[in-house]
């Protein structure tokens, strides 16, 4: 049959069937160059917050220029009054107050800002064969080979035992030094080569390089890292064991940069998940009075499980809530069962040099706009949440209302892996929780890949659920 109703087979394809469409295509003049202002600030971000505190430090600065306060436990908020609240400098959660009673529930973007990286053991440095190394524990999942050979700057905080805390921050400035990790030169890796990929480079060989002068005195052993300790010791005043409570983080030392001929694509360390945190932030300071109020949580601990009480696994955003309804007479659990959840996080981008892991009808795309997904977990949908079918169909109506560009993901193959993010610790509070992110290539590594149409999707998705 030619036609139905009068309608050529090509005019009902386009009628009934989901053609994804790149968001080029999709955009006006102007709004491309809104897309571009707004990826400047987001490099200009991922370049300068590399750690979750110093992504903390960067929102709380921000958020006081923007008019937000802290928020005072007991103390009652009128609609557009805008606090913050910060959880042990790793985590920071943003409120605006809505114009509706908070017994009709919050609208909650989360998305977390720690990342995949290299964190130094208590006892970190040790001298071996006359070169000083700091000893390292990987965080997070990461393909281990990735991270030989690759510039590092090192960040974090020393707390010495009088209780002063000293900031580190070394490796970003073109002047500093830098450090790294070696590897084998090919004409000696004959062995190395025949290991499996995940045993080519050993959790325990992720070994930085720290320096390799030493100490001008013939006699004494461990001479290299007895002058690593005496510069160490000069420019921060510490002692070996001041390691033992300091939280220092080896991260790539290269900048953020435009990717591609046409400047299209953003590559960087740390987009999974900042590219997702740094829209939502930006859409909550925006938020004038919404009729809901708008609760943005900034989380730590995403990438080794949530655990800790910095991870949204623990109760900091439940008792915030718990702190705001009080504010109106409300208990906590009233206002989250009728609460709703973006979990800002990311989802894999079709990769068409590595097909073979995808489901391609199923898989999100760079420059496929924002990806909305129902459910991501393990196999057989293991540590997920699942948002409901109702829940979907609102949040589709409200991009689609507001212009937003979006697709839907999952995260591969059914039987390929998959994974997790905050949102089964949102959802277990009963409240309605859906996926919504960024796609990005080559996640976990150094450095990833993601799109600028689909970091500025983000920031519309997120405006729109704010303001709804």
């Amino acid at each position: 049959m030619a036609k139905k109703d009068g309608n050529t087979a090509k005019e009902l394809k386009e009628k009934l069937f989901n053609k994804k469409k790149n968001a080029y295509l999709r955009m006006n003049d102007a709004e491309i160059k809104e897309m571009d202002k707004f990826c400047e600030g987001y490099k200009q971000f991922l370049g300068t917050a590399k750690t979750e505190r110093e992504a903390v430090s960067f929102m709380e600065k921000e958020a006081e220029k923007s008019g937000f306060v802290p928020f005072e436990k007991g103390k009652t908020y009128n609609a557009g009054d805008k606090v913050y609240y910060v959880n042990r400098e790793k985590a920071i959660i943003l409120a605006v107050i809505g114009t509706e009673p908070i017994e009709n529930g919050v609208n909650i973007v989360a998305a977390h800002i720690d990342s995949p990286r290299l964190d130094m053991k208590q006892n970190p440095l040790f001298e071996k064969d006359e070169i000083g190394y700091f000893d390292t524990h990987y965080y997070g999942g990461i393909k281990k080979y990735q991270w030989v050979t690759v510039p590092l700057s090192l960040h974090g905080v020393i707390v010495k035992a009088d209780g002063s805390k000293i900031t580190v921050n070394i490796g970003e400035d073109e002047n500093d030094p830098i450090f790294c990790v070696s590897d084998l030169l090919p004409h000696l890796a004959s062995a190395q080569m025949k290991r499996p990929a995940t045993e080519v480079v050993k959790g325990e060989d992720l070994n930085i390089i720290v320096g390799s002068r030493p100490f001008k005195d013939d006699e004494a052993s461990e001479a290299v890292k007895l002058n690593l300790m005496m510069i160490l010791n000069e420019k921060y005043g510490i002692t070996e064991s001041d390691f033992l409570s300091a939280e220092l983080e080896a991260v790539p030392a290269f900048g953020v940069r435009d990717l591609g001929f046409d400047r299209s694509l953003v590559g960087g360390y740390g987009q999974d998940d900042r590219v997702c945190a740094y829209p939502e932030f930006m859409a909550i300071l925006g938020a004038k009075t919404p009729r809901r109020t708008a609760v943005c949580v900034l989380t730590d601990k995403e990438e080794i499980g949530s655990d800790g009480n910095t991870g949204l696994n623990s109760a900091y955003m439940k008792y915030f809530i718990a702190d705001l309804g009080a504010m109106q007479g409300v208990k906590c659990r009233d206002v989250l069962s009728k609460s709703k959840c973006l979990s800002a996080d990311v989802n894999a981008a079709f990769d068409p040099t590595y097909p073979d892991v995808f489901e391609k009808n199923n898989a999100s795309v760079l420059n496929g706009g924002v990806c909305v997904t129902k459910y991501t977990g393990s196999r057989g949908k293991s540590g997920t949440s699942d948002a409901s079918a109702e829940f979907v169909g609102e949040i589709r109506s409200l991009l689609d209302k507001n212009g937003v560009i979006w697709q839907t993901g999952e995260l591969g193959k059914v039987d390929n892996g998959g994974g997790g993010t905050v949102a089964m610790y949102v959802a277990n509070l009963n409240v309605d929780t859906i996926d919504v992110g960024v796609p990005v290539m080559s996640m976990h590594a150094p450095f990833e890949i993601t799109a600028k149409a689909d970091i500025w999707a983000a920031f519309r998705a997120f405006e729109a659920f704010i303001n709804d």
